[in-house]
């Protein structure tokens, strides 16, 4: 079965930190380009981080120098350092995969709740 799962979420005080993780199975993570992406209520996904093949990291400018990503393709797992939180870093957060090439993320987790308190 094809299948993203996050863990790690949580509810923190602003200017705390929290690792999340996302474990693969089912596909060929290493063949794959994967990312991290938020929603917050009322608002639209947003991409905050995706790692591809050797190349650099991309962030969004909201989470840059803030938010650290990584993926260990020997354990198919995705992590997601988020550090000096800020309560609009409040969200649902995803994991997603895609192939090289596609247009649009394929796989999808099924999203973990990170809430900051001010």
């Amino acid at each position: 079965t094809v299948r993203l799962a996050e863990s790690g979420g949580g509810s923190v005080q602003a200017g705390g930190s929290l690792r999340l993780s996302c474990a693969a199975s089912g596909f060929p993570y290493a063949d794959y380009i994967v990312a991290w992406f938020r929603q917050a209520p009322g608002k639209e996904r947003e991409m905050v981080a995706s790692v591809g093949f050797g190349a650099r990291p991309t962030y969004a400018d909201a989470v840059k120098g803030r938010f650290t990503v990584d993926r260990e393709n020997s354990k198919k797992t995705l992590y997601l350092w988020l550090n000096s939180l800020k309560p609009e870093d409040t969200a649902m957060y995803y994991c997603a995969a895609r192939r090289d090439g596609a247009g649009e993320y394929q796989i999808w987790g099924q999203g973990i709740q990170v809430t900051v308190s001010s």
